[in-house]
């Protein structure tokens, strides 16, 4: 199977589980239905105009068990996440068993999210990267693609270095590092077919990183922006710098798109108008595809 992914893929990521247990609160019922919520928003936007070809969603199996397998009786793009969640150091959700469960599921993708800061604790980071290389390793001998988030953190010596400043490390720091964790985990055999790149402002870097996962004949490895839960301007400003550079194929956004409608409805379930909850995120995924669409388009 060849390494990489080169088509539209616009991903409505809703594959957190901690995070979204804090967010809705309840029982899991409760939580399932917000997902479900997205998911209906999801297909209100393909109902509507978004292509359904590259339309994708992430959803986990411990909440979107359901809204996983109608996504994949339905022929839409699914992944799933791999990780355990709310983890500093990456580890199999399933353990060992990872491999059983990525076939029970058959996603499109499997995701990892994975936080690897590449000057930091040297021994977690090469721990890191045999278990993703064993990932990776599985996922091709099975003919299945790998989707890898990818996320810097500051050590406090970095965030030092900016005056402790985040926004600071975030333009100044991060893009370096991401391109230096990007080729220590291409050495040690980590070979995503697509890299989930956080927000990076600087168009420069963006086509920097889209040429390091590219190198040495990975000619169809791809990039796509993910949003963070930012503010839609910070979100807008990091797609335009992405939008239209070979190695760009799309995004993979959640809390941006489905945050508003999904307090609301965790607020007051009983009476939450779903329908035009549903008909907020439908907009909102869209509203992104077509600044992400208008700045290829100007590039």
């Amino acid at each position: 199977m060849e390494l990489g992914y080169d088509k539209k893929l616009y991903i409505l990521a809703f594959d957190h589980r901690g995070s979204f247990e804090k967010m809705v609160g309840g029982s899991a019922e409760k939580i399932q239905s917000a997902k479900h919520l997205i998911w209906e928003g999801f297909q209100r936007a393909v109902e509507t105009g978004v292509a359904k070809d590259a339309a994708g969603i992430l959803v986990d199996a411990q909440y979107g068990e359901a809204v996983a397998r109608e996504a994949a009786e339905r022929g839409f793009l699914l992944a799933m996440p791999v990780e355990k969640s709310g983890q500093d150091e990456f580890d199999f959700e399933y353990g060992d068993a990872f491999g059983e469960k990525i076939e029970e599921y058959d996603p499109d993708f499997s995701k990892v999210l994975v936080r690897y800061n590449p000057e930091a604790d040297r021994a977690m980071n090469e721990r890191q990267i045999e278990k993703l290389r064993r990932l990776s390793e599985w996922l091709h001998e099975h003919d299945r693609k790998y989707l890898f988030e990818l996320l810097v953190p500051a050590t406090e010596e970095q965030l030092a270095a900016v005056d402790g400043s985040t926004d600071r490390y975030d333009e100044e720091s991060r893009p370096q590092l991401m391109m230096e964790a990007i080729i220590q985990l291409q050495n040690g055999g980590v070979e995503p077919d697509i890299w989930k790149i956080e927000g990076i402002s600087s168009r420069d870097a963006c086509r920097e990183i889209a040429r390091l996962v590219r190198r040495e004949g990975r000619e169809q490895v791809s990039c796509v922006v993910l949003g963070r839960g930012a503010s839609d301007d910070k979100v807008d400003e990091w797609l335009r710098a992405g939008a239209g550079l070979e190695g760009y194929v799309g995004f993979a956004i959640g809390r941006s798109i489905f945050g508003g409608s999904v307090k609301e409805f965790a607020a007051d379930p009983d009476g939450f108008d779903r329908a035009a909850g549903a008909d907020r995120i439908a907009e909102a995924y869209r509203r992104f595809i077509d600044v992400y669409e208008g700045a290829e388009v100007a590039a």
